[in-house]
Protein backbone atom coordinates (compact mmCIF):
# COMPACT_ATOMS: atom_id res chain seq x y z
CA UNK A 1 0.00 0.00 0.00
CA UNK A 2 2.71 2.32 0.78
CA UNK A 3 4.94 1.17 -1.98
CA UNK A 4 2.11 2.37 -4.15
CA UNK A 5 0.67 5.29 -3.09
CA UNK A 6 4.67 6.08 -2.77
CA UNK A 7 4.90 5.37 -6.61
CA UNK A 8 1.64 7.61 -7.79
CA UNK A 9 3.28 10.57 -5.63
CA UNK A 10 6.69 10.07 -7.89
CA UNK A 11 4.40 10.00 -11.14
CA UNK A 12 2.21 12.84 -9.61
CA UNK A 13 5.42 15.40 -9.18
CA UNK A 14 7.50 13.79 -12.41
CA UNK A 15 4.26 15.27 -14.34
CA UNK A 16 4.20 18.46 -11.99
CA UNK A 17 7.38 18.99 -12.97
CA UNK A 18 7.55 18.59 -16.50
CA UNK A 19 4.53 20.19 -17.64
CA UNK A 20 4.12 23.17 -14.83
CA UNK A 21 6.03 25.49 -16.75
CA UNK A 22 4.13 25.23 -19.50
CA UNK A 23 0.72 25.61 -17.87
CA UNK A 24 2.00 28.84 -16.70
CA UNK A 25 3.23 29.79 -20.01
CA UNK A 26 -0.36 29.33 -21.36
CA UNK A 27 -2.01 30.86 -18.69
CA UNK A 28 0.25 33.72 -19.26
CA UNK A 29 -0.85 33.91 -22.63
CA UNK A 30 -4.81 34.75 -22.27
CA UNK A 31 -3.88 37.36 -19.21
CA UNK A 32 -4.89 40.77 -20.41
CA UNK A 33 -2.22 42.29 -18.08
CA UNK A 34 1.63 43.15 -19.58
CA UNK A 35 3.29 41.70 -16.34
CA UNK A 36 3.63 38.53 -15.12
CA UNK A 37 3.00 38.97 -11.92
CA UNK A 38 -0.74 40.58 -11.58
CA UNK A 39 -3.64 39.09 -13.48
CA UNK A 40 -5.39 41.56 -14.81
CA UNK A 41 -8.51 38.73 -16.64
CA UNK A 42 -8.93 36.95 -19.42
CA UNK A 43 -8.24 38.35 -22.77
CA UNK A 44 -7.14 37.09 -26.50
CA UNK A 45 -5.14 40.42 -27.00
CA UNK A 46 -1.59 39.21 -27.78
CA UNK A 47 -3.33 36.40 -29.93
CA UNK A 48 -4.24 39.08 -32.18
CA UNK A 49 -1.34 41.37 -31.46
CA UNK A 50 0.40 38.31 -32.75
CA UNK A 51 -1.32 37.92 -35.98
CA UNK A 52 -0.84 41.50 -36.78
CA UNK A 53 3.16 40.52 -36.71
CA UNK A 54 3.68 40.28 -40.10
CA UNK A 55 7.43 39.27 -39.11
CA UNK A 56 6.06 36.23 -37.19
CA UNK A 57 3.79 35.62 -39.49
CA UNK A 58 6.32 35.20 -42.17
CA UNK A 59 8.63 33.34 -39.98
CA UNK A 60 5.04 30.60 -39.49
CA UNK A 61 4.70 30.46 -43.45
CA UNK A 62 8.67 29.64 -43.74
CA UNK A 63 8.44 27.00 -40.82
CA UNK A 64 5.44 25.24 -42.20
CA UNK A 65 6.40 25.18 -45.81
CA UNK A 66 10.22 23.87 -44.66
CA UNK A 67 8.27 21.60 -42.12
CA UNK A 68 6.51 19.77 -44.75
CA UNK A 69 8.41 20.25 -47.62
CA UNK A 70 11.38 18.32 -45.62
CA UNK A 71 8.80 15.40 -44.21
CA UNK A 72 7.43 14.93 -47.73
CA UNK A 73 10.87 14.63 -49.35
CA UNK A 74 12.35 12.72 -46.27
CA UNK A 75 9.47 10.49 -46.74
CA UNK A 76 9.61 9.24 -50.34
CA UNK A 77 13.75 9.01 -50.12
CA UNK A 78 13.57 7.19 -46.20
CA UNK A 79 10.73 4.72 -47.73
CA UNK A 80 12.89 3.85 -50.89
CA UNK A 81 16.21 3.83 -48.53
CA UNK A 82 13.37 1.22 -46.80
CA UNK A 83 12.66 -0.52 -49.51
CA UNK A 84 16.73 -1.12 -50.50
CA UNK A 85 17.79 -2.21 -46.71
CA UNK A 86 15.37 -4.81 -46.55
CA UNK A 87 16.37 -6.62 -49.80
CA UNK A 88 19.79 -7.03 -47.90
CA UNK A 89 21.42 -9.63 -46.30
CA UNK A 90 21.22 -9.49 -42.88
CA UNK A 91 24.79 -8.79 -41.70
CA UNK A 92 24.94 -5.48 -44.24
CA UNK A 93 21.73 -4.87 -43.04
CA UNK A 94 22.30 -4.46 -39.29
CA UNK A 95 25.67 -2.26 -40.79
CA UNK A 96 23.59 0.31 -42.78
CA UNK A 97 20.83 0.44 -39.92
CA UNK A 98 23.69 1.30 -37.55
CA UNK A 99 24.99 4.07 -39.55
CA UNK A 100 21.31 5.18 -40.05
CA UNK A 101 20.85 5.84 -36.59
CA UNK A 102 23.92 7.39 -35.97
CA UNK A 103 22.53 11.21 -36.93
CA UNK A 104 20.14 10.61 -34.53
CA UNK A 105 22.47 9.57 -31.78
CA UNK A 106 24.76 12.62 -32.87
CA UNK A 107 24.41 16.05 -31.09
CA UNK A 108 22.45 18.70 -32.87
CA UNK A 109 25.17 21.26 -32.09
CA UNK A 110 27.69 19.19 -34.50
CA UNK A 111 25.29 18.42 -36.99
CA UNK A 112 24.37 22.24 -37.87
CA UNK A 113 27.95 23.14 -37.50
CA UNK A 114 28.81 20.00 -39.88
CA UNK A 115 26.12 21.20 -42.68
CA UNK A 116 27.13 24.90 -42.19
CA UNK A 117 30.78 24.05 -43.10
CA UNK A 118 29.51 21.59 -45.63
CA UNK A 119 27.34 24.83 -47.61
CA UNK A 120 30.38 26.82 -47.19
CA UNK A 121 32.33 24.59 -49.01
CA UNK A 122 30.25 23.83 -51.69
CA UNK A 123 29.52 27.75 -52.08
CA UNK A 124 25.93 27.29 -51.04
CA UNK A 125 23.88 30.44 -50.34
CA UNK A 126 22.54 30.36 -46.96
CA UNK A 127 18.89 30.94 -47.03
CA UNK A 128 15.87 28.95 -46.99
CA UNK A 129 17.46 26.19 -49.22
CA UNK A 130 20.05 25.27 -46.96
CA UNK A 131 17.32 25.38 -44.28
CA UNK A 132 15.26 22.96 -46.16
CA UNK A 133 18.46 20.89 -46.54
CA UNK A 134 19.54 20.50 -43.43
CA UNK A 135 16.11 19.50 -42.65
CA UNK A 136 15.59 16.94 -45.22
CA UNK A 137 19.44 15.42 -43.66
CA UNK A 138 18.21 14.78 -39.90
CA UNK A 139 14.53 13.62 -40.96
CA UNK A 140 15.51 10.78 -43.31
CA UNK A 141 16.74 8.56 -40.25
CA UNK A 142 13.46 8.87 -38.53
CA UNK A 143 11.49 8.20 -41.33
CA UNK A 144 13.65 4.99 -41.65
CA UNK A 145 12.86 4.02 -37.99
CA UNK A 146 9.11 4.55 -38.76
CA UNK A 147 9.06 2.52 -41.75
CA UNK A 148 11.44 -0.21 -40.97
CA UNK A 149 9.28 -2.18 -38.77
CA UNK A 150 6.31 -2.29 -41.14
CA UNK A 151 8.96 -3.41 -43.81
CA UNK A 152 9.69 -6.61 -41.63
CA UNK A 153 6.56 -7.62 -41.08
CA UNK A 154 5.48 -7.86 -44.66
CA UNK A 155 5.02 -11.53 -46.20
CA UNK A 156 7.64 -11.48 -49.26
CA UNK A 157 5.38 -14.66 -50.50
CA UNK A 158 2.50 -12.19 -51.34
CA UNK A 159 4.38 -9.39 -53.42
CA UNK A 160 6.03 -12.72 -55.50
CA UNK A 161 2.00 -13.97 -55.74
CA UNK A 162 0.96 -10.84 -57.49
CA UNK A 163 4.08 -11.13 -60.10
CA UNK A 164 3.33 -14.49 -60.87
CA UNK A 165 -0.63 -13.31 -61.60
CA UNK A 166 0.87 -11.04 -63.80
CA UNK A 167 1.22 -7.60 -62.43
CA UNK A 168 4.18 -5.53 -62.78
CA UNK A 169 6.93 -4.60 -60.09
CA UNK A 170 5.16 -1.50 -59.96
CA UNK A 171 1.19 -2.40 -59.55
CA UNK A 172 2.33 -5.18 -56.97
CA UNK A 173 4.57 -2.90 -54.82
CA UNK A 174 1.16 -0.33 -54.80
CA UNK A 175 -1.53 -3.03 -54.18
CA UNK A 176 0.66 -5.24 -52.18
CA UNK A 177 3.35 -3.71 -50.18
CA UNK A 178 2.08 0.04 -50.51
CA UNK A 179 -1.15 -0.71 -48.31
CA UNK A 180 1.02 -2.67 -45.25
CA UNK A 181 3.43 -0.29 -44.93
CA UNK A 182 0.93 3.08 -45.33
CA UNK A 183 0.88 3.16 -41.43
CA UNK A 184 4.74 3.09 -41.18
CA UNK A 185 5.18 6.30 -43.83
CA UNK A 186 2.39 8.19 -42.18
CA UNK A 187 3.68 8.02 -38.83
CA UNK A 188 7.05 8.83 -39.97
CA UNK A 189 5.71 11.90 -41.89
CA UNK A 190 4.46 12.94 -38.89
CA UNK A 191 7.39 12.75 -36.86
CA UNK A 192 9.80 14.12 -39.76
CA UNK A 193 7.43 16.70 -39.86
CA UNK A 194 7.29 17.51 -35.97
CA UNK A 195 10.66 17.37 -35.61
CA UNK A 196 11.45 19.93 -38.77
CA UNK A 197 8.56 22.25 -37.04
CA UNK A 198 10.75 22.26 -33.42
CA UNK A 199 14.04 22.36 -34.36
CA UNK A 200 15.93 25.49 -33.59
CA UNK A 201 20.13 24.22 -33.20
CA UNK A 202 20.64 23.13 -36.92
CA UNK A 203 18.00 26.03 -38.38
CA UNK A 204 20.17 28.70 -36.14
CA UNK A 205 23.66 27.43 -37.52
CA UNK A 206 21.78 26.74 -41.97
CA UNK A 207 19.72 29.72 -42.00
CA UNK A 208 20.64 33.00 -43.79
CA UNK A 209 19.72 36.35 -43.00
CA UNK A 210 16.61 37.60 -43.05
CA UNK A 211 15.57 33.99 -43.34
CA UNK A 212 13.56 32.95 -39.92
CA UNK A 213 11.85 29.85 -38.67
CA UNK A 214 9.44 30.31 -35.52
CA UNK A 215 12.26 28.97 -33.49
CA UNK A 216 14.93 31.27 -34.35
CA UNK A 217 12.62 34.06 -34.13
CA UNK A 218 11.74 33.50 -30.80
CA UNK A 219 15.23 33.50 -29.91
CA UNK A 220 15.60 36.66 -31.35
CA UNK A 221 12.82 38.17 -29.86
CA UNK A 222 13.39 36.82 -26.68
CA UNK A 223 17.09 38.57 -26.27
CA UNK A 224 15.22 41.89 -26.73
CA UNK A 225 12.72 41.11 -24.06
CA UNK A 226 10.10 39.11 -23.37
CA UNK A 227 6.44 39.93 -24.77
CA UNK A 228 3.29 38.29 -23.87
CA UNK A 229 2.66 37.44 -28.14
CA UNK A 230 5.72 35.26 -27.11
CA UNK A 231 3.64 33.38 -25.11
CA UNK A 232 1.19 33.21 -27.34
CA UNK A 233 3.23 32.35 -30.09
CA UNK A 234 4.50 29.41 -27.70
CA UNK A 235 0.93 28.08 -26.70
CA UNK A 236 0.27 27.50 -30.54
CA UNK A 237 3.57 25.81 -30.88
CA UNK A 238 3.32 23.34 -27.99
CA UNK A 239 -0.61 22.76 -29.01
CA UNK A 240 0.38 21.74 -32.93
CA UNK A 241 3.56 20.01 -31.93
CA UNK A 242 0.82 17.82 -28.99
CA UNK A 243 -1.59 16.87 -31.85
CA UNK A 244 0.85 15.81 -34.46
CA UNK A 245 2.24 13.68 -31.62
CA UNK A 246 -1.04 12.17 -31.16
CA UNK A 247 -1.97 11.98 -34.67
CA UNK A 248 1.81 10.15 -35.09
CA UNK A 249 1.13 7.76 -32.49
CA UNK A 250 -2.41 6.59 -33.66
CA UNK A 251 -2.53 3.70 -35.42
CA UNK A 252 -5.67 2.00 -37.14
CA UNK A 253 -5.61 -1.16 -34.92
CA UNK A 254 -6.70 1.64 -31.98
CA UNK A 255 -9.80 2.39 -33.61
CA UNK A 256 -11.01 -1.19 -34.72
CA UNK A 257 -10.50 -1.94 -30.74
CA UNK A 258 -13.11 0.70 -29.79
Amino acid sequence: MIKTTAQKIYTFLIFVFLYAPIVTLMVLSFNASKTRAKWGGFSLKWYKNLFRNEAILQALWNTLAIAFLSALIATVIGTIACISINSMKKRNRAVIMGITNIPMLNAEIVTGISLMLLFISLGIKFGFTTILLSHITFNIPYVILSVMPRMKQLNPSTYEAALDLGASHTVAFFKVVFPDILPGILSGFLMAFTMSLDDFIITYFTKGPGVDTLSTKIYTEVRKGIKPEMYALSTIIFVSVLVLLLLSNYSPKDKKKV
